[in-house]
């Protein structure tokens, strides 16, 4: 889609666009950590369904590449929505978003070399593999720095819409300090998973509420002024 297409769609049909490209994403990411751990699962639990049940390991890896295109356009469309209520904001939120899913999906390209690496019985391609799996791990959580900045300038332009709910953009702005936790943690303490859980259910209550809202709500036909 373009910014031509933004123009002839109705600022409700938008909305709604994007709201279902949310769930979407939501429902995507999910069913890719569900069936082949890709997501939240550790390096071995990736590879432990690689070596089980391969065609289960490559619908999760195609699961966990549409769900990065559709986190693109998701964050299109809120970025052509905000973007009446601040230009940069709305921008930069596009941007972060963006680069998040850059550096996902290239860490992605790590499972496909495993895939690769597990047609092969030896011990040599096995552990070659688990290393592949362990790298793209490291950028799975170094692309969580960008997916949680990019929760501050949408929480922000939320906040201050007047057309979508401010409770919602407070939950996303403590989304995205729980995103900067699990960041953190991951890296620095990755035994200590507890540590994320509280920021972990925000993140399920504010994303899925804004997807939701988007979706089932949607937004006026007019723009509103920004609240204070």
């Amino acid at each position: 889609m373009s910014l031509t297409l933004a123009s002839r769609l109705s600022r409700p049909a938008l909305a709604r666009l994007t709201g279902g490209a949310y769930v979407a994403y939501i429902g995507a990411s999910v069913l890719a950590d569900a069936v082949a751990h890709i997501g939240l699962g550790s390096a071995e639990q990736v590879i432990a369904v690689l070596s089980a049940s391969p065609g289960l390991f490559r619908l999760g890896l195609a699961l966990a590449l549409f769900s990065g295109f559709l986190f693109v356009m998701t964050a299109w469309g809120l970025y052509v929505l905000l973007r009446p209520v601040d230009a940069d904001l709305a921008l930069l939120l596009l941007v972060l978003n963006a680069l998040g899913v850059a550096l996902q999906c290239a860490s992605l390209l790590q499972l496909i070399s495993a895939l690769h690496l597990s047609a092969d019985p030896s011990g040599p391609a096995q552990a070659a593999a688990l290393a592949a799996a362990q790298t793209y791990r490291t950028g799975f959580v170094a692309a969580q720095l960008f997916f949680g900045t990019w929760l501050f300038p949408l929480g922000y332009l939320v906040l201050r819409s007047g057309f979508l709910p401010r409770f919602l953009g407070v939950l996303l702005l403590l989304d995205g300090v729980g995103e900067a936790v699990w960041f953190l943690q991951a890296l620095l303490l990755p035994d200590h998973p507890e540590i994320s859980m509280p920021g972990t259910l925000v993140s399920l209550v504010a994303e899925v509420g804004l997807a939701s809202w988007l979706l089932i709500r949607g937004v006026p036909s007019a723009t509103h002024s920004a609240t204070a």
